[in-house]
């Protein structure tokens, strides 16, 4: 199974992706000359020039210059296709998200960590971008991990399918090539360097992420993680009576004269749970436009209903992605209201202003909320984006 494509398109050229390309294509091409040498009456097969095996790594008697040098070395052609084919599907877009800099960083901190790996638990002489490819692989499943992979296959017919990238690099490049494969055909592969790069760029990555070093999304592992953490608080809650929807807690029930409900109102009632639940386990679906639907009709019943905070952001965005920019603003709007302490709100504030501005035609709200994201936003981009929306809104 080979990924061919993925669904994320870099915003910018990613150059420095370009470039490790190109260097190792072109220090293949000056160190690649398969020979054979006879050596204690062995005749063995080395696939570097003389001069260039100084730069492979040796375990047994490392030098400090290998545990870099040896990733731009490769065996043969086949060899550096296929690591410059990997690096090229995944490191366009971490490169795009880490900057030139810092993804040069990352995949030559991965070769060093692949190495040392490698040392661990090999003596055997290694060479190749293996390890790297790996590391920024690692941390494609991170940033990336429901991002799309179309996928060819071969196996008696030829065709495509397509898959989550959390799923494809867990389960396939990780687990099955390098943990299972291992064991039903070993061959002369440095498995651990791989491992020990996977690692590394998963752990950095989220490192980065954890410290809000890197900026963070609802879409990368670490939001996913933070999901799954608020789903889980959610059920915990709902289990020990808590209703989220409304926000109240059990309490204790003093008998007094009770207001007998009409059946239609118990029966309004009941359904307004129904349907906040059904919304929880669309949304923890991932089926976000099912979600959509069921809270259009939760709204129609009972505008004064208030999802959970992840929840009604999930919504508010689905909604902004559909094109339904009037129910979107209403969604941000009562965000804005019961959550007024999110951590992201000025987020919040440069969508209901672009809303407001670009698609509803209400200036007063679009400057208002512009206003005030811009006094919050962080990003260069998205200030200027403001000052540009703000400007278009005095012309």
């Amino acid at each position: 199974m080979l990924p061919i494509r993925t669904s994320v398109r870099p915003r910018h050229t990613p150059y420095a992706n370009y470039a490790l390309i190109i260097i190792n294509v072109i220090i293949f091409f000056l160190t690649f000359q398969p020979h054979r040498v006879v050596i204690s009456g062995q005749i063995m097969d080395k696939v570097l020039r003389p001069w260039a095996e100084q730069f492979m790594l040796y375990p047994a008697r490392p030098f400090l210059w290998q545990f870099v040098s040896y990733a731009f070395l490769h065996s043969g052609l086949m060899h550096i296709l296929g690591n410059m084919y990997f690096l090229y599907i995944f490191g366009n877009n971490v490169n795009d998200k880490l900057g030139h800099l810092g993804y040069l960083c990352l995949y030559l901190a991965g070769a060093v960590f692949s190495s040392i790996g490698h040392s661990l638990l090999s003596s055997n002489p290694v060479l190749g971008a293996s390890g790297g490819v790996a590391a920024i692989t690692g941390a494609y499943l991170v940033l990336f991990p429901q991002s799309i992979i179309t996928v060819l296959y071969w196996f008696f017919l030829i065709g495509t399918f397509e898959l989550s990238a959390l799923y494809f690099i867990v389960f396939k490049l990780i687990f099955w090539d390098n943990i299972l494969e291992p064991r039903l055909a070993p061959a002369g592969i440095a498995y651990g360097a791989h491992l020990a790069g996977y690692a590394f760029g998963i752990a950095a990555i989220l490192f980065l992420l954890a410290t809000g070093l890197l900026a963070r999304s609802q879409f990368d592992l670490w939001g996913m993680i933070k999901q799954w953490h608020r789903r889980r608080q959610y059920r915990g809650a709902v289990a020990s009576g808590y209703d989220p929807f409304r926000g109240q807690a059990p309490t204790k029930q003093i008998k007094v004269k009770e207001v007998e409900k009409s059946p239609a109102e118990k029966q309004k009632e009941a359904k307004i749970m129904q349907m906040g639940a059904e919304i929880a386990e669309r949304i923890s679906q991932a089926n976000l436009a099912a979600a959509v639907e069921l809270y259009s009709e939760l709204v129609n019943l009972d505008s004064g209903e208030v999802l959970p905070r992840q929840s009604l952001l999930d919504i508010a965005n689905q909604l902004t992605t559909a094109g339904r920019h009037a129910e979107a603003a209403q969604a941000y709007e009562k965000f804005l209201t019961h959550y007024s302490n999110y951590e992201y709100i000025e987020q919040v504030e440069l969508m209901l202003g672009i809303l407001y501005a670009r698609y509803l035609g209400q200036p007063g709200p679009a400057a208002s909320h512009l206003r005030a994201a811009r006094d919050k936003l962080a990003d260069p981009g998205q200030r200027k984006m403001c000052d540009d929306e703000l400007a278009n809104l005095a012309d």
